[in-house]
């Protein structure tokens, strides 16, 4: 395409120095590769590159090269909520961490190894899940909440419980006992009114029996509140509550004295002492999180002398990976929905939605950089999101900006890019990115 001056045949070497147009001549291209050999195009290239900004290496080129972008997860953070909840609890009641999805996306490997001196069990949703648990190298009893199928075979062991919604999980599990000797601990899920798993509570003398000529030992009974999190009036929990104390007595009645007895979810565990029994399934609030406003509200409202103080556990940054210098008037991003009103500095960070940062943020968010919050400006791009730096001058190349977390005196919370993006924080997380790099800090 070019007739050049090039001596040798440039492989995929480095380019050592770019030069546009050429010192001294005010047009053309050179080029320095790594292994000594130049090219140079010296006609004019208009319309083909456009005049580049001077770029100044900024300090992730200076230094060892660090992640594009990775998420913080504070061991201190976990343990401490932890520790407020075993003070809430009654002394008999055991502590279940749940680390379904990813650990709430907080990292189900560095999640477990952080706290697995501080809680009795894990409950996860799979028996994948459960497999993972068991590959950071822990023996708690696990307990898997969710359905179970012959293609779970493989994880399913005498510590692996099984929460049991339906009577065909159950025969299941006795066609394994059978048939491999896998004798696995049942744990009945009874329907007190959420109507999504579980068992009716008509139907538990029929589990009962099944159990019994199965050979399965009923180990455990649990129920899941439909409304205790959206509302600051907890009757309706209250009412299943009744029917869950009901559930109880029929079980003794057909001669099952379960050991390990739950209901208590976060919200419950904060709000109910009837409900503790002898395990509470810690999830959301493990990580620093209220389970929704309702749930605080009903906390400040219930102990006005008290302070409870979770700790968010995780904290989300990247690095500014280039400037761009935006003309007022001219827009940025797809779409061309941010348009600059005065000559700006536009950082480009490399993370998008692919990573859990939702498109519709673009426009609405806000990140941090050198402690100060900057808009999120144009639409969030897949891999890309751009920010409005324009206010600080000092902003440069490798910069660190936490999109979720403390930088100096400024924050942002999960929970606020929850509002913005019309979700809830469980959802927030539970969709970060398992590929972005976590570490324990």
């Amino acid at each position: 395409m070019f007739s050049t001056g090039v001596t040798g045949t440039p492989r995929r070497d480095r380019v050592s120095s770019f030069q546009f147009p050429v010192s001294g001549r005010g047009t053309g291209v050179r080029l320095d590769f790594s292994n000594g050999l130049k090219a140079e195009w010296p006609m004019p290239l208009t319309g083909i590159f456009k005049a580049a900004t001077p770029c100044t290496l900024g300090p992730m080129f200076e230094s060892e090269i660090r992640d594009s972008q990775w998420m913080e997860i504070r061991s201190a953070a976990l343990r401490s909520n932890l520790s407020l909840f075993r003070g809430l609890v009654s002394e008999k009641t055991q502590v279940a961490a749940v680390v379904k999805a990813n650990a709430y996306g907080h990292g189900l490997a560095e999640v477990v190894e952080a706290v697995a001196g501080h809680v009795d069990w894990f409950a996860v949703h799979s028996a994948v899940e459960a497999a993972r648990v068991r590959d950071v190298g822990i023996d708690h009893p696990i307990l898997v909440m969710g359905l179970v199928t012959p293609a779970d075979e493989q994880f399913l062991d005498h510590q692996t419980h099984v929460l049991v919604s339906c009577i065909d999980v159950l025969q299941w599990l006795g066609s394994l006992k059978n048939r491999r000797g896998i004798k696995v601990p049942v744990h009945l899920k009874v329907d007190t009114g959420t109507h999504r798993q579980g068992i009716s509570v008509d139907a538990i003398p029929r589990a009962c029996h099944e159990a019994a000529g199965l050979g399965l030992e009923i180990v455990g009974v649990a129920t899941h509140f439909a409304n205790i999190e959206d509302t600051l009036e907890h009757q309706f929990a209250r009412s299943q509550l009744d029917r869950f104390l009901g559930a109880l007595d029929i079980l003794r009645a057909e001669g099952v004295e379960p050991r390990w007895i739950h209901a208590a979810c976060s919200a419950a565990a904060l709000l109910f002492r009837e409900a503790d029994f002898t395990l509470a399934r810690v999830g959301i609030s493990m990580y620093g999180h209220w389970p929704s406003r309702e749930t605080r509200l009903s906390w400040v409202l219930g102990h006005p002398q008290g302070a409870l103080n979770l700790e968010p556990a995780l904290s989300w940054k990247t690095v500014v990976g280039q400037i761009q210098e935006v003309r007022r008037g001219e827009t940025v991003g797809y779409g061309r929905t941010w348009t600059a009103l005065r000559d700006s500095r536009v950082a480009v960070l490399p993370m998008g939605y692919s990573d859990g940062y939702p498109r519709c943020l673009g426009n609405r968010a806000r990140v941090l950089v050198r402690g100060r919050p900057v808009p999120v400006v144009g639409r969030v791009c897949m891999n890309i999101t751009l920010a409005d730096v324009t206010d600080d001058s000092d902003v440069r190349v490798g910069d660190e900006v936490v999109l979720i977390g403390k930088q100096g005196q400024a924050e942002i919370t999960v929970e606020e890019l929850a509002e913005s993006a019309g979700t809830i924080n469980y959802e927030f997380l539970a969709r970060l990115a398992p590929h972005v790099p976590r570490r324990l800090v």
